[in-house]
């Protein structure tokens, strides 16, 4: 990275400048982006020079330079501190740049045009509070321009100012300078992001840079140095909940000290503070820096602290230490939207390496969706993220993290994505799946003693949850039955879990609200899901009527779960009506009954749809034993199909 120093006082890590008078300004991080040769590096250095922010000689050495070189001076020239950078004429890395308007001091960061580095481009845009898109004015909106509105939207840059540069190419034209505007305001209006300005300039004249001239009479709005100074700096770091990703444990004499950056909020010896994921609560004894040490005080965002406990916890690097009562998420399921880099398509079932901080943890692609070109920015969804394509993907995580939607805290709310050890793709974390909540120090839950490959060996299977959903009467309770004892006979550890029997004890508590039955299927899910991580086939036969709560029930087992769906025809169902439930519900007797009052939702991917109105119990019981050999739960060598039922 190329750093052009300035004169600029050094920035606070909270989003403010410290003056020698100890006042404080507002400092903006701002991301200037845009097609390849549309002018971002002639427009950063006119900047430079129109603020004074130029270093002492600066200007002349780079005049001199160029006039040895038997070359015209070009106000690019200024960014251009790599020799590859002048030998190709694109800006391959990002620059950071200081310098400062009437009211905040701004970060510039100077990101890459071309299509190949919009690697480093979301390097850049990642830490941005604003955004300036340049754009030509004779070759006007590119499909790499709205790429990279997406991607400022994608990123979550909320402030973005248009630049319409190289006015004098089309004679300072106000017809032409609305086309521009109308297009891609329209662009970004779209993806929920309004800009704050859109300028005319010419940034080799300084047409529009710091004053207004003639040639641009006729436009009424800021400057670009206006319009940088009337951008809001992010919410500051320490007014924030505590983030402290453990970087490393280190053991000095008696002390077990947990170092690692503060990202956010602040912290002082004497704090209640929880370990996420794990969930275990302590409090900070010491604050450790060095030289001195201990550091009396609190510490805030961008410190690097080491901190010592009241007690003796593991913890490991990449958990996140937090405040009790304001932790992040544990999950083991995310959503995110993502910008894909990778050559091969990003598909459904496809594996992952997701980083979220220093944590990381294998991933399955679970769903995709809204997988679109946004250079085109075509309203037709693909089922795979293709290169330079962005789409909303569900994660399901090998190992649990701890972590925040982004539009709660930015920095515990970004990940990236790998593939063969080279990033692959990143972007935001729109929602989590909620998982274990902070568990007093005192509650320590206990592990099996037996391994479970010692008790698939015993078992000839591995664990799983068969989740059978299908109306009432669809003949789940009876397919749960035959498929126990099959697995039993052939030495395996079956558990039938009937919704039925389960609101008749553990369940007796709850109703037949919305509310209730989502509560009722997450339970069933959490015992099912306990058995499966213990080795046995949890077999659930319940209603389940909401594809929502079987989604829940999905997420709990995780790759445990097996749905099936019970896909027995209404009219034969009630036909049958073993219970007489569907008589007492035409008669009224019986209200929010499934099949009858209630909607039942079909499952959309279930592993196998059955009907038993055309099929007996034993060819059903065959076609779930085959799915059970196909999806690695039962062994090959222990499945006996001529087992009575």
């Amino acid at each position: 990275m190329n750093m052009i120093v300035t004169t600029a006082s050094p920035a606070t890590p909270n989003g403010t400048t410290s003056m020698p008078n100890g006042t404080t300004r507002p400092q903006v991080r701002i991301v200037i982006v845009g097609h390849v040769d549309h002018g971002k590096s002639t427009l950063v250095g006119r900047l430079l020079h129109e603020t004074g922010s130029l270093p002492e000689g600066k200007l002349e050495m780079l005049k001199a330079v160029s006039a040895r070189r038997g070359m015209p001076f070009e106000w690019s020239f200024l960014l251009d501190a790599l020799q590859t950078e002048r030998d190709q004429g694109i800006t391959i890395d990002t620059t950071q740049i200081r310098f400062r308007t009437n009211s905040r001091d701004i970060v510039l960061i100077d990101a890459p045009g071309h299509a190949e580095f919009l690697r480093n481009m979301i390097t850049g845009a990642s830490q941005a509070d604003g955004a300036v898109l340049i754009i030509d004015a004779l070759e006007g909106v590119r499909d790499q321009t709205r790429r990279h509105g997406y991607l400022l939207h994608l990123l979550g840059v909320k402030q973005v100012a248009i630049v319409v540069n190289k006015m004098d190419r089309v004679d300072f034209s106000a017809e032409r300078f609305k086309d521009i505007s109308d297009e891609i305001s329209a662009h970004l209006s779209g993806l929920g992001v309004t800009p704050t300005a859109v300028i005319p300039i010419s940034a080799r004249d300084g047409d529009g840079v710091a004053a207004r001239t003639d040639r641009i009479s006729w436009y009424k709005g800021p400057t670009v140095v206006e319009a940088l100074d009337q951008l809001e700096p992010a919410r500051p770091l320490e007014a924030l909940a505590l983030r402290l990703p453990v970087q490393a444990i280190y053991k000095f004499d008696d002390r077990r000290i947990v170092a690692g950056r503060i990202e956010s909020g602040s912290l002082i010896a004497g704090d209640e503070i929880v370990i996420m994921p794990a969930g275990k609560i302590a409090k900070i004894r010491t604050v450790e820096s060095w030289p001195a040490t201990p550091v009396a005080g609190r510490q805030g965002a961008g410190r690097s602290v080491g901190i010592t406990l009241d007690r003796e916890l593991f913890i490991e690097r990449g958990d996140i230490i937090a405040h009790a009562g304001s932790a992040p998420r544990e999950t083991r399921r995310l959503r995110a939207r993502i910008f894909w880099l990778h050559d091969k398509p990003l598909a459904k079932g496809d594996q992952l390496l997701v980083r979220c901080g220093p944590k990381e943890s294998r991933a399955t692609v679970v769903a995709i969706e809204k997988a679109v070109d946004p250079g085109e920015l075509s309203s037709t969804e693909n089922k795979a993220i293709g290169r330079n394509h962005v789409g909303e993907i569900d994660i399901s995580l090998s190992n649990p993290i701890a972590v925040d939607p982004y539009t709660e805290n930015p920095r515990t709310g970004r990940l990236v994505i790998e593939v063969s050890g080279r990033i692959a793709g990143g972007g935001l974390v729109l929602s989590v799946d909620a998982g274990q909540r902070a568990v007093p120090v005192d509650i320590v839950p206990v592990e099996s003693a037996l391994r479970p490959d010692e008790r698939s060996a015993r078992y000839h299977h591995n664990g799983a949850v068969v989740w059978l959903t299908g109306l009432p009467a669809s003949g789940k309770s009876t397919l749960a039955k035959a498929l126990e004892r099959r697995l039993f006979t052939n030495g395996g550890s079956p558990i039938l879990l009937d919704g039925d029997t389960l609101r008749a004890g553990l369940n007796s508590d709850l109703g037949f609200s919305a509310t209730d039955r989502s509560e009722n299927i997450r339970r069933l899910a959490e015992v099912a899901t306990h058995l499966a991580r213990n080795g046995h086939i949890a077999i659930v036969a319940a209603v389940s009527p909401a594809r929502e709560d079987r989604a829940t029930a999905r997420r709990i087992a995780d790759t445990a779960f097996r749905e099936i769906h019970v896909a027995t025809p209404a009219e034969v169902c009630e036909e049958r009506d073993p219970k007489g439930h569907y008589k007492k519900a035409r008669s009224g007797a019986l209200t929010s009954f499934t099949g009858i009052g209630d909607d039942y939702e079909k499952p959309e991917a279930a592993e196998l749809v059955i009907d038993t109105s055309t099929r007996t119990v034993a060819e059903a019981a065959d076609e779930i034993e085959q799915m059970l050999k196909t999806t690695g739960v039962l062994f090959d060598e222990v499945v006996d199909l001529a087992a009575n039922i």
